[in-house]
């Protein structure tokens, strides 16, 4: 198997955010040096979660200051950034990372209707803007000049300079949860990430996004590769025993929920409305805690001993899963405790299930 980090931590107050910022660079380092394969930045805004807000200038000093393991984004909400300025960013953190940059694309939160508006948008639209901006982020790498005539952008570039590394650019990868979305992303070639998606139903997705790949006429390789790459996320928490991780755990996500929670009632306009369709009893205000956690336990964590953890992964190992995105860190969890659980997990999980393609 292959192992990914996933950062969507939070910091408390404006006051610690440099701190946290600091710590989440050090996290990032341990987790290579722990042997992770990839690194994934989530984007949000005004609130304390993805503190450094900026996942592109983030990435740069991640560059910076590792060598090996690969820098994803999960995702970048595609309406918020100009698609021209997002592929020269790109192209510039291929270069400086010698070509390790993987890029997650999506329409916008879902939930957090405040960012639209803190940008000066509404979600109503995001969809349009986000296949709109792919498009051209797609052809600004193969197209030289480049003009473009659309909705939202009107633009007319000579020549994007500098080159990205990975021709024609760096993998565009899509977050998926729907059974459609996975043969659609299949058809086209395009690597899928998903989220807290319950292991009964694994197979399932795996299977469509394979009959995807098929119907798209992708050779053998191309289809074990993307199978391969195809990537889950969990919330990971190791600690001494099963109860302590438990516990501790649950204690951690239920501050998260109430952050959560509470900056969507307050900062959310009263005329937003979050889609039903997206709601589950984690997401969902009505749900009280005491249905919410059962549910994003049994749904989205890896949690317990050493032991327990290792056979969570080798089930989602035997129903499919060959790439699994760990997130190690939740709500304000403290710097120390998120260290002692990844060591946990880089040291006596993880080397149970080798890397055989890395190997």
């Amino acid at each position: 198997m292959r192992f990914g980090w996933l950062t969507l931590a939070l910091s408390p107050s404006p006051a610690e955010d440099a701190a946290r910022i600091d710590q989440q660079i050090d996290q990032v380092c341990y987790a290579e040096s722990l042997g992770f394969h990839d690194v994934w930045l989530t984007e949000h805004y005004f609130t304390g979660e993805s503190v450094y807000n900026d996942a592109l200038i983030f990435a740069s000093a991640l560059a910076m200051k590792t060598s090996r393991i690969r820098i994803g984004f999960a995702v970048v909400q595609m309406p918020f950034h100009h698609p021209v300025r997002l592929a020269v960013q790109l192209a510039l953190l291929d270069n400086l990372s010698k070509g390790r940059i993987d890029v997650g694309v999506g329409k916008g939160t879902v939930y957090n209707e405040y960012e639209f508006v803190g940008h000066g948008l509404r979600s109503d639209d995001s969809r349009e803007r986000m296949e709109e901006s792919v498009d051209i982020l797609q052809r600004i790498w193969r197209e030289s000049p480049l003009i473009h005539k659309g909705k939202f952008f009107d633009i007319n570039v000579p020549e994007l300079r500098p080159r990205p590394v990975q021709q024609p650019g760096p993998p565009l990868w899509r977050s998926v949860i729907s059974p459609s979305s996975f043969t659609d992303c299949g058809r086209q070639g395009i690597p899928v990430l998903t989220s807290r998606l319950p292991v009964g139903r694994i197979k399932e997705r795996w299977r469509l996004y394979e009959d995807g790949l098929i119907a798209g006429g992708h050779d053998d390789a191309t289809r074990a590769r993307l199978l391969a790459q195809t990537a889950l996320w969990r919330n990971v928490y190791v600690a001494d025993s099963d109860a302590q991780a438990e516990d501790e755990l649950s204690a951690l996500l239920l501050e998260t929920r109430a952050h959560m929670m509470h900056v969507r009632h307050a900062y959310n306009p009263a005329d937003f409305v979050i889609d039903p369709v997206n709601l589950n009893p984690w997401t969902d205000p009505a749900v009280r805690d005491t249905d919410a956690l059962p549910f994003v336990l049994s749904s989205g964590c890896l949690y317990g001993s050493p032991a327990r953890v290792r056979e969570q992964v080798a089930e989602l190992r035997d129903v499919g899963v060959r790439h699994l995105l760990c997130q190690t860190g939740f709500g304000d969890m403290s710097h120390e405790q998120n260290i002692a659980s990844m060591r946990r997990f880089g040291e006596e999980v993880m080397p149970a299930f080798p890397d055989m393609e890395a190997a």
